[in-house]
């Protein structure tokens, strides 16, 4: 699980860093302009975000990376005890929220909830009787198992972890591929074809005009 830790206080960074490396891969970094541009050159399960840094908050920058349909889960830390903030950063896209002064490991179960609420473990369960091993790239459906490719998976996942809305094939492209490396539409319309003969044409939807929906 990569996480992106946007934290000034250097005492409290070094302390996460260290508890959080230990189970997870963690990139620091103590100001705002950075985590975008980190954000824009990598991918993360995660987002640790303080809320008061030197070049801005973490929820202007919360709300800039909702506005270009990063979903990426995303929890505030600060040290605000004024509920207006709590409130601006759910509206910001926040899914989690923990006040300083915290202990490590309340932060490691909000952590652990998020990866089992998003499916950032290992094998994800996508239905009743359909799990996705993330790793191996192998889906396992009513106990027959298919090897997927990379790319199978990779938006497969994207499709699942994005349920609630419906995907358009530029979105996909966008954040299925480096951007000097896009393919044609066409490469979407072939991966789905291919996931469909082992998912079934219910559980991925093409809305006309508009994308593809998981359900």
């Amino acid at each position: 699980m990569k996480i992106l830790l946007l934290e000034d206080d250097t005492v409290l960074a070094d302390i996460l860093l260290d508890f959080l490396s230990e189970t997870y891969s963690v990139t620091h970094t103590y100001s705002m302009k950075e985590a975008l541009s980190l954000s824009e050159e990598n991918s993360y399960d995660l987002y640790i975000f303080d809320i008061n840094v030197p070049d801005g908050d973490g929820i202007t920058l919360l709300r800039e990376l909702r506005s270009f349909h990063d979903e990426t889960p995303t929890i505030f830390i600060t040290a605000f005890q004024d509920i207006k903030y709590l409130k601006k950063a759910f509206e910001s896209g926040a899914n989690d929220f923990i006040r300083k002064p915290f202990d490590l490991e309340e932060l490691y179960g909000r952590i652990e909830n998020i990866k089992r609420h998003f499916g950032l473990s290992n094998i994800v369960k996508l239905s009743n009787d359909m799990e996705l091993n993330t790793q191996t790239q192998q889906l396992t459906c009513k106990d027959k198992t298919e090897h997927l490719t990379q790319k199978e998976s990779e938006l497969l996942l994207y499709l699942y972890k994005h349920n609630n809305r419906v995907i358009s094939t530029d979105e996909l492209l966008q954040n299925l591929w480096q951007y000097d490396k896009l393919p044609s539409s066409d490469a979407i319309r072939t991966l789905i074809k291919s996931l469909r003969k082992y998912v079934g044409r219910e559980h991925i939807i093409n809305i006309r005009g508009e994308g593809y929906k998981f359900e």
